[in-house]
């Protein structure tokens, strides 16, 4: 028996173009891969797409490589993630299921009070799959009390589990304050577990609970992914499991600490780090952090720094200064316990640090007011930051 086990393709998930070419290239060498290994079947254990509405290219590309396994008679069987499904309850893997392009597993019945999944045999291995949907802040976990593991631990054969939950057990030390439940909500005694959603790869076996695998993401999802993560998934090859990473483009990972320094110093240990290098295909990934001796983070010329590595090569530059402060921004004491009291003061305290047409007292309780909306059901990411924009540029006058 041979399967691939995919997770976390969050198709759509980024803004910019180039890194959401490398998303949808990245599912489809994949799904290239899955082909050439000539599997029986390909499980994806949630968030194929990044939202319940994924955007046109996203789903398009989606749509011709999942055709392209269903033509070859390779079946795919998929749960929903957290992220494909909306507040509703709808999620775009209905549309794809009747459409005959994958088997959404993650099915069931109240049976006297306990949810039985229904179990789907594969017709080419009898593999019996079945499967937990995901959903945000672990909500599932009502529906694992609810599981009726007795039905599906007496079940015989190979059995798969697929989930789409943290689990305890695996969780890495960096996510700890992540929503988990314990591996024992699991029926016992099957063969493969197939796990998504934290975004770390990892596998391990334990007593009763053989072969759990999270894959990780098939494409980082964020600036710290890229610096840490490989993408790819997992080939099930008759009880030996092989990891295929997703390398698309190379990376060149550096980090600056402008701690003391001016931004004139900054620029040239920059222009030092990249010196001579090529870019060629590159990502590179710069973590600029500390508290400058002078200035602000702004003079520091990023802008000519990020033309210099282009014409070096480079594929896409991405910048991370959430830790870069300067001496001119000062801590905040306020003495109030009241939340409107404390925006009050924060504001009162930091007037006068920014140079803006309007009036600060009045135009920040505004923005507050505009940048707390809530994205309104159905509504894509992308018309809710347009939405968002044009509030905030109406505000500032723009």
């Amino acid at each position: 028996m041979k399967f691939a086990h995919l997770a976390d393709c969050h198709m759509g998930a980024w803004r910019e173009p180039k890194l959401a070419e490398l998303n949808r290239k990245a599912f489809i060498s994949a799904v290239d891969t899955v082909i050439s290994e000539k599997v029986d079947f390909v499980l994806i254990s949630g968030d194929l797409f990044n939202t319940s509405l994924p955007s046109f290219d996203s789903l398009k590309e989606t749509v011709a490589k999942l055709k392209q396994l269903a033509d070859l008679g390779i079946p795919v069987y998929i749960i929903a993630g957290s992220h494909d499904f909306s507040p509703s309850g709808k999620t775009m893997l209905d549309v794809l299921e009747n459409a005959g392009l994958c088997t959404n597993v993650a099915k069931g019945e109240d049976v006297n009070g306990r949810l039985r999944l229904r179990i789907f045999v594969d017709p080419k291995t009898n593999a019996k799959i079945t499967g937990m949907i995901g959903k945000k802040g672990m909500l599932e976990r009502e529906f694992y009390e609810l599981l009726d593991r007795e039905h599906l631990e007496k079940e015989e054969g190979f059995k798969i589990f697929m989930l789409h939950t943290a689990l305890t057990e695996l969780k890495p030390k960096e996510l700890e304050k992540m929503d988990s439940a314990p591996i024992s909500l699991l029926p016992r005694g099957f063969d493969y577990y197939a796990a998504g959603h934290v975004h770390v790869r990892n596998t391990k076996s334990f007593p009763d609970y053989k072969n759990v695998v999270y894959p990780g993401p098939l494409f980082p999802n964020s600036f710290s992914e890229l610096e840490t993560e490989t993408g790819g998934f997992y080939i099930y090859d008759n009880g030996e499991l092989i990891f295929k990473p997703v390398e698309l483009v190379k990376k060149f990972i550096f980090g600056i600490d402008c701690g003391n320094k001016t931004p004139d110093k900054v620029d040239s240990e920059i222009e030092e780090a990249i010196k001579d290098k090529d870019f060629d295909n590159t990502i590179i990934l710069m973590r600029l952090a500390g508290k400058l001796s002078s200035g602000r983070p702004s003079d520091v010329d990023l802008k000519n720094l990020v033309s210099k590595m282009n014409a070096q090569g480079a594929y896409f530059v991405m910048k991370n200064t959430s830790k870069l402060t300067a001496p001119e921004f000062e801590e905040v004491q306020i003495e109030t316990s009241n939340i409107e009291e404390i925006e009050e003061a924060i504001i009162k305290e930091n007037m006068g640090q920014f140079k803006i047409k309007k009036n600060e007292k009045e135009l920040i309780p505004d923005m507050i007011e505009f940048l707390n909306k809530e994205k309104d059901e159905g509504e894509t990411n992308r018309d809710f930051e347009e939405r968002v924009r044009k509030d905030v540029d109406k505000i500032l006058e723009l």
